[in-house]
């Protein structure tokens, strides 16, 4: 997952997307195989709510609303409206912006499989070996420079630096709930609300 989110320092390349099947694939194969005690995190619909209410989650859980919003209102602000638009162009290839309820679909989908894949397995495993923090920031940056995306170098910085600054979140909500449900939720709301705002406000 490491090698395949790096290739994307060449933004023409189109392997990291692989990153997340692989991740996938490697939490339930894993998660079968290794029946330890440590096994207690990750896809649990049965504590979904109790997840929540754990300390600190629910607010954890909305600060990425926020940050999409934020981060909207201040990108465009720095490179002239041109935030948005390259936002849309790195991802308009997966999202389909004019069909609300298949981008809907889209969205939770998305989140879901890459929250599965680098949460629940790469940051979770990892967690297990390493030290919370350094699993985090390893976790956030490879997540981010996966996202990267043709264009001018300080606008795909910022986008970067936002992803990484979300993720970071999604790696402390994952270790106060062990849940990647929660996380998926919390991703959700934060690509929903950027979405949201920009068709609304910034059109």
């Amino acid at each position: 997952m490491a090698i395949l989110s790096s290739t994307k320092i060449i933004p023409e390349t189109s392997y990291a997307g692989v990153s997340v099947p692989i991740g996938i694939l490697f939490f339930f194969l894993i998660d079968n195989i290794d029946k330890g005690p440590h096994i207690k995190k990750g896809v649990r619909l049965n504590t979904f709510f109790s997840d929540m209410k754990k300390p600190w989650v629910i607010p954890l859980v909305l600060l990425p609303i926020v940050t999409a919003v934020v981060s909207i209102i201040i990108g465009d602000a720095i490179f002239k409206g041109m935030y948005t638009t390259h936002i849309i162009g790195r991802s308009d290839a997966m999202l389909s912006y004019d069909k609300i309820p298949l981008l809907m679909l889209q969205l939770v989908i998305a989140a879901l499989t890459e929250e599965i894949a680098w949460r629940g397995f790469f940051l979770g495993k990892s967690m297990r070996f390493f030290p919370f923090w350094v699993c985090a920031f390893i976790s956030a940056l490879l997540f981010a420079i996966a996202h990267i995306a043709v264009g001018d170098f300080g606008l795909v910085f910022y986008d970067v630096f936002t992803i990484f600054i979300n993720s970071i979140i999604y790696a402390i909500i994952y270790k106060k709930s062990e849940s990647c449900l929660v996380t998926t939720v919390s991703h959700i709301l934060c690509n929903s609300a950027g979405i949201a705002f920009f068709m609304i406000f910034m059109k």
